[in-house]
């Protein structure tokens, strides 16, 4: 099956807000950090303080900017044998996970997901390289999934 033929189920668009909230809470320590100079520091380096804390805020910005399209940049298809699960823009990833390969199909929410109704599918292999988490998905496509592959991973244990 090529790339083109692969039917890719994108995540819920409603994930921008939670990466939103995410990438924001911890921008704080940067900016802590960045804007400190400015309350302790030396009257004559203020403008230092300004510039550094100015890069922060663009780096910042930067980040923000690029979240609607890493969450576009989230996908999963699921093919005769495996799952297969991509991220990225710059760094893309690829991961296949047997179906056979399957230990554990785990479902977990957080307070921000609970309240936007999404949850993440975190999937657990024997190799620790193949650990597959898809964020964002609305519970009830979450709790499918999770079903649908504890079915399939039973019928094609792999000598486990």
């Amino acid at each position: 099956m090529s790339e083109q033929d692969t039917a890719w189920q994108p995540i819920s668009p409603r994930y921008r807000v939670e990466a939103l909230v995410h990438t924001l809470g911890g921008s704080l320590i940067p900016l802590g950090i960045a804007s400190t100079p400015l309350w302790i520091g030396e009257p004559s380096l203020d403008w230092l303080s300004w510039y550094a804390l100015a890069g922060t805020v663009a780096v910042i910005a930067v980040v923000v900017g690029f979240i609607p399209r890493r969450v576009r940049a989230y996908g999963y298809a699921l093919r005769a044998d495996d799952l297969v699960f991509r991220r990225g823009i710059f760094f893309q990833r690829q991961v296949a996970v047997p179906y056979g390969r399957l230990q554990l199909v785990d479902v977990s929410r957080g307070p921000l997901s609970r309240l936007l109704g999404l949850s993440e599918l975190r999937l657990v292999t024997a190799a620790a390289a193949t650990g597959v988490t898809i964020p964002g998905l609305p519970l009830p496509s979450a709790e499918e999934l999770r079903d649908r592959l504890i079915a399939v991973a039973e019928t094609r244990r792999a000598g486990l």
